[in-house]
């Protein structure tokens, strides 16, 4: 980047977020991954790590958060 900033691909965001990279993946298809810094090669996003740094969720809240999205409620 111009910046100088390194750019972090699937498997280093994936490390931060304490994920798999096909879950990163999964994530960035359904749009819970902040938008790509870089999009320059087609279909290898990149992001700064600055991106994932400032006012997002850590990995346990972004855990909690896709737990209680995914539980089926039944009213007995």
């Amino acid at each position: 980047m111009a910046d100088g900033q390194p750019l972090w691909g699937y498997p280093e965001v994936a490390a931060h977020l304490g994920i798999s990279v096909q879950a990163a993946r999964s994530r960035k298809s359904r749009g819970s991954l902040p938008a790509p810094d870089d999009t320059t090669v087609p279909d290898r996003p990149r992001w700064k790590p600055a991106t994932f740094r400032t006012g997002s969720p850590s990995a346990e809240e972004s855990a909690a958060i896709y737990t209680a999205s995914t539980q089926t409620f039944r009213s007995d």
